[in-house]
């Protein structure tokens, strides 16, 4: 099959599945299995979520096209060390654990508004910075994403909603047209400026919550289903 240009890189793909370079295919697996269930919409997930985390595994699966047209000289003989951060350090900076090649466990005081691909100095070395997929959150560059439940109603008549994210409450205003794209930029709210690189937005994926009604409704609906297919 022939692949979209737009398709996740390899990096991309494990960020969404919150997965090194380094994973097994075992680790990919459970990963895959852990973040499709966050994501499905029956388990009251987001669509484009979900979408993504299969296309993530998906390219997880072929990782060689990217590959085929490297020379010798090009391919590294050892993977580049990485030191994995979390969403929240990205944005805030603070203080994380790192095991060294040599198993030397080390503290490193990191700033805020680290990107992925950053280079850090640490315990006589130079590690890649690599952020990890957590609690929904997505670092893409200087932007973060994550998906937020709002009410059907707000999101069909619009109004002023507050949202809870890992990094605090947000005040989104939503009108019918960003309710039915179900994306909502927050200006400047991402990663903060860092050198040459300018402060980031938040993108919230809007999903429906369902209702207590909902939820009934559609538990029968299954249960109907499964009794006419028996």
């Amino acid at each position: 099959m022939t692949r979209a240009a737009t398709d996740l890189t390899l990096k991309m793909a494990r960020e969404v599945l919150g997965v090194s370079s380094a994973a097994t295919p075992g680790e990919v697996r459970r990963a895959f299995r852990e973040a499709a269930k966050r994501a499905h919409p029956d388990t009251g997930g987001d669509d484009r979520a979900f979408r993504q985390v299969v296309e993530a595994y998906e390219r997880l699966q072929d990782p060689l096209d990217e590959r085929l047209f490297q020379t010798p000289a090009r391919r590294r003989p050892t993977p580049e060390p990485e030191l994995e951060i979390s969403p929240r350090i990205a944005m805030e900076g603070g203080e994380v654990d790192h095991r060294m090649p040599d198993g030397r466990l080390i503290r490193i005081d990191l700033p805020a508004g680290l990107r992925p691909g950053d280079k850090v100095r640490a315990g006589g070395g130079e590690l890649c910075v690599y952020i990890r997929a957590q609690e929904g959150v997505i670092v893409r560059g200087n932007d973060v994403w994550m998906s937020v439940k709002v009410s059907p109603i707000t999101m069909k008549r619009g109004g002023r909603v507050a949202v809870e994210t890992p990094f605090g409450r947000r005040i989104v205003w939503i009108d019918r047209k960003v309710g039915e794209r179900g994306l909502v930029r927050l200006e400047g709210q991402g990663l903060p400026a860092r050198g040459k690189r300018p402060r980031g937005h938040m993108f919230l994926r809007l999903a429906a919550a369902a209702s207590v009604a909902d939820s009934a409704a559609l538990a029968l609906l299954r249960r109907f289903a499964a009794a006419w297919a028996a």
